[in-house]
């Protein structure tokens, strides 16, 4: 059986991501779709709109038939990191190729741009090191040095998300020496972090998630951008918890987080650097909402993306240390959840696996997956009380989700 694997979060999961899916298949020629997909919290430093467990079955309900959450220790992270994760994940359970979305569409693009840049690398390094000084941020910088290469014009154009995401999972790939084979579509209709809705059924989750935050009861009609399972979810997820998960929910969280800890303590958590200690506890003191602790902290120095991870480890407390064994490659594969055909594929896979398998967390001890349960136990802290026991309990006891082919 060949495996294609896709790198994703799902939040929530909606028509361009089914795109993607069917796409990713008929470009392959695969049998199956291996997902590595974030957890509770995602890349950007936010909370995840319904839970993992929730958007594995949006997943495998779409076309998906494995998927694997991405550690928080790769999924809460910049663009090398992440990928670096997901990509050892995805080649220790056997994918034959990658496919993931991009502006560019063109593989080719992606090769010759990493190897312009390996023949550029202490150039393009002084360059960023020298607009990082100027107080730019580091995304802005690497686009802004990339751009003052001579030739760069003729190769990938770094400025755009989903190609930043795609460079670095090729380069992963050829980091790691994994024998997957990379493939690209062209990203469809709607932009990354477009907040407005840009075509009749295709929209970006960020302008989904807009839209159902608009809404003071969110029962905003999202239905024509979004599977009728992923609307049924949603709606089956409100009904049970009465809400969807966003920074505000955590507000109040954080606020004494960083009230009761000392700037000597705070330095010690990932991605605080530069004094930023000062500065998180000065906007706390202030700040009557998330929204507006994050606009009394922002910098041009700081990304409001950065800023929101670097909010999400003061809430789990991830320090230096812990996040430092997340660099390189993950450690374990966390199931979540299988089709009839990623059960099969996974029996005859299951011998030939590159790392563990962890089907229920209580039969496995290892300390780098304390973080995923802290991160579990932090989001579901908005739910109501009386509902929390049972969630905290079920990260231990919760087995993988299994959809039958009939239930797809």
């Amino acid at each position: 059986m060949k495996a294609v694997g896709v790198i994703v979060e799902y939040n929530p999961f909606h028509n361009g991501h089914a795109f993607h899916l069917r796409a990713s298949k008929e470009a392959s020629k695969a049998d199956i779709v291996i997902a590595a997909m974030s957890g509770n919290f995602l890349q950007r430093g936010e909370p995840a709109l319904v839970s993992k467990w929730y958007r594995t079955r949006m997943a495998l309900m779409n076309g998906a038939d494995l998927v694997f959450e991405l550690p928080y220790g790769f999924a809460v992270q910049h663009a090398q990191n992440f990928a670096n994760g997901a990509v050892s994940m995805l080649t220790a359970v056997g994918c034959d190729f990658l496919c993931f979305g991009s502006e560019s569409g063109e593989i080719d693009s992606f090769f010759k741009t990493i190897h312009f840049l390996q023949t550029q690398q202490k150039t393009y390094n002084d360059n960023i090191k020298r607009l990082i000084d100027t107080g730019v941020s580091y995304p802005k910088a690497a686009s802004l040095a990339f751009h003052q290469l001579p030739s760069s014009g003729q190769f990938l154009d770094l400025a755009k998300p989903n190609n930043i995401l795609g460079f670095h999972y090729i380069k992963a790939i050829l980091d790691q020496n994994s024998s997957i084979t990379p493939l690209t579509i062209t990203r469809k209709n709607a932009n990354y972090h477009d907040e407005h809705f840009a075509s009749e059924t295709i929209a970006s989750a960020t302008s989904i998630r807009k839209a159902i935050f608009s809404s003071e009861k969110h029962d905003v009609d999202v239905g024509q951008y979004v599977p009728p399972q992923t609307k049924q979810l949603l709606n089956e997820y409100y009904h049970q918890y009465g809400l969807f998960h966003r920074w505000e929910n955590y507000w109040r969280f954080l606020q004494y987080r960083l009230l009761q800890t000392t700037p000597e303590q705070l330095r010690e958590i990932y991605e605080v650097e530069e004094g930023l200690e000062n500065r998180l506890i000065a906007a706390a003191l202030e700040a009557s909402s998330f929204l507006e602790f994050m606009e009394k902290l922002k910098t041009k120095r700081y990304t409001w993306t950065r800023l929101q991870r670097v909010c999400v480890h003061i809430l789990t407390n991830a320090t230096k240390t812990e996040m430092t064994r997340f660099s390189d490659k993950a450690s374990y594969l966390r199931l979540l959840g299988m089709s009839t055909a990623g059960k099969e594929y996974l029996n005859r896979q299951k011998k030939l696996l590159g790392l563990p398998l962890v089907s229920k967390l209580s039969a496995y001890k290892q300390e780098d997956i304390l973080l995923d349960v802290k991160a579990t136990r932090i989001y579901n802290m908005a739910i109501p009380f009386a509902q929390t026991k049972n969630l905290l309990q079920q990260e231990y006891s919760h087995p993988p989700i299994y959809l039958a082919e009939k239930d797809r």
